[in-house]
């Protein structure tokens, strides 16, 4: 299940080149199903730190093999949009993400 319109990228092939922009991206395992819908106010920022520390603490995150992202002036809304989303079409939230609160309108 694909949820943004760019293409699904391997993690740590691509990861270290994106752009220092906002944006919302979604983690995949190795089944290509989402794990986590994020949003970042810096994409470079947040995946530098992603890879750098292999997500460090987060073992569901851990699980990650593939992304994708795309570049968005207001990420937290498409962050919201996307999740409810995926809520609306399997009935759950993506597994590292039904371990932090998401609110919705």
């Amino acid at each position: 299940m694909e949820l943004l319109d760019d293409k699904m990228r391997v993690w740590l092939e691509s990861a270290k080149f994106v752009k220092p922009h906002s944006g919302v991206y979604v983690l995949y395992n190795r089944s290509k199903h989402p794990i986590y819908i994020g949003e970042t106010n810096n994409l470079e920022e947040t995946f530098t730190k992603y890879v750098d520390t292999e997500f460090e603490g987060n073992e569901c995150m851990q699980k990650t093999q593939f992304y994708q992202r795309v570049f968005e002036d207001n990420p937290k809304e498409l962050q919201l949009q996307l999740i409810d989303q995926f809520r609306n079409e399997t009935n759950e939230l993506p597994s590292c993400n039904s371990e932090i609160k998401v609110e919705t309108h």
